[in-house]
């Protein structure tokens, strides 16, 4: 068969089907170690023999369908979506934790990865024998493993835990050396989770600068994330999963637009019928989010104009109380801000805060002034809990995308782009000082 020099990565028509409900098996140690391949091609085929004939059942849902694309040797991908679009089944496969169901993989080289908090652990091993045991499932020699034992343990500060069992570290420490020991042992290609989550701000500042310098190193790097700015930062170019589908491939500011746009609410509204088809459970539905200016539900919203962001919900708990917020983010998946309505957070007190609110339909909104957003795509965030904020009843993530437009005095002013994520008018003025000598 021949290899493809320039291609790491080779997927056709690769589709994964799922029974709801159905409990996965999982290998033991040993059974993983010896099905591991560290040759440098491995295909990952189907191991279903007719899908089709079950597939069509209420009971089945295919995670991914019909997924097919390439990335070469050195390159940077992205892999963004909704949850539950199919990302991290893709990777999965990839990394051989799970079987496709239909189609078809190839791997070019050596992976390493990290997916979820332990993935290729054993917890009963100390820290220290991990990082010599992936080395061995990355098929390195243990000299190998020992040229970077330092720089490994440095990165990822558990110093002082080495000889502990690997189950008394906390998740951040897991995740932390998993990363560490994915990146450092010099893998051809990268598989990275958005698992970094788990870490604090600046050890993600470290994971980034690490993948870029991977990627950069003429390695190749598959990257899962809902964070819009990494991708852009560390990424050349980007897949968009919609409902285990590839919905677009391309750049990565033309997909991330795709993605941030491809919301239920790109007209301006997203609404439901009743409670019974809305998000939410027994205690508050939500019934729509709408943006609002001039008086009409808008899509594009003018620069100059402020807007309203209305959110509708049902309450269906009588005497409690409930906390309204939402994130404000751009087209990078920046959060520009939080607001609540909250006495600390408010202009003007919300007459329903801290008081109970009986059965009933409710409407909170919040004032959105004009000269404050920069032009582009932004995406609201909408989140309902009780009165203790830890209690979070809805969470939905980019629920309303709206685009911001400016056609007024600016742009006869300056016609080019305006730098940031916020562009408020601000107190300019000149005076002169003394008269020249």
């Amino acid at each position: 068969m021949r290899i493809m020099n320039d291609i790491a990565i080779k997927v056709e028509n690769l589709g994964k089907l799922y029974r709801i409900g159905q409990t996965v098996g999982y290998k033991t140690l040993r059974e993983s170690l010896m099905s591991v391949a560290t040759t440098p091609l491995r295909r990952l085929r189907s191991t279903s023999h007719e899908p089709s004939a079950i597939s069509h059942q209420s009971n089945y849902i295919w995670a991914l369908k019909d997924v097919s694309f390439e990335v070469k040797r050195g390159e940077a991908v992205g892999i963004i979506g909704r949850n539950g679009s199919g990302k991290t089944t893709l990777l999965k496969i990839l990394c051989r934790i799970t079987a496709p169901t239909e189609g078809y993989a190839e791997i070019h080289g050596r992976v390493g990865s990290l997916l979820e908090v332990g993935t290729g652990f054993h917890p009963e091993l100390t820290g220290r024998e991990n990082v010599y045991l992936n080395g061995a499932v990355l098929g390195m020699k243990k000299a190998q493993v020992e040229h970077k034992f330092d720089e490994i343990v440095e990165f990822a500060g558990v110093e002082k835990f080495l000889d502990t069992p690997l189950k008394r570290y906390s998740s951040g420490m897991q995740v932390r050396l998993a990363f560490s020991i994915a990146a450092h042992l010099e893998p051809d290609i990268l598989l990275v989770d958005e698992v970094l989550a788990v870490g604090d701000a600046e050890f993600q500042k470290k994971c980034l600068g690490k993948m870029d310098d991977v990627a950069k190193g003429g390695r190749t790097v598959l990257f899962v994330s809902h964070n819009m700015a990494s991708v852009q930062n560390l990424c050349v170019r980007a897949i968009l999963l919609e409902s285990g589908q590839i919905n677009m491939e391309g750049s990565v500011s033309a997909v991330i637009d795709k993605y941030l746009g491809s919301g239920a609410g790109k007209t301006g509204e997203v609404c439901w019928a009743s409670p019974e088809v809305a998000p939410g459970d027994n205690r508050v539905r939500l019934k729509a989010v709408r943006v609002v200016s001039e008086g009409c539900v808008k899509g594009d919203v003018d620069i100059s104009k402020e807007f309203c962001i209305e959110i509708d919900y049902w309450n269906l708990q009588a005497d409690t109380q409930r906390v309204i917020s939402i994130h404000l983010l751009n087209s990078v998946g920046t959060c520009l801000l939080t607001s609540a309505n909250l006495p600390s957070a408010s202009l003007t007190p919300d007459p329903w805060y801290d008081r109970p609110y009986p059965h009933g339909l409710f409407r909170t909104s919040c004032t959105i002034p004009g000269m404050f957003l920069n032009e582009g795509l932004h995406s609201i965030s909408v989140f309902i809990t009780g009165s203790f904020l830890q209690d979070v009843i809805i969470d939905i993530r980019d629920i309303l995308t709206f685009n911001v437009q400016d056609t007024g005095m600016m742009r006869k002013e300056y016609t080019g782009t305006w730098i940031g994520a916020v562009r408020p008018q601000l107190d300019w003025r000149t005076v002169q000082l003394g008269e020249e000598n």
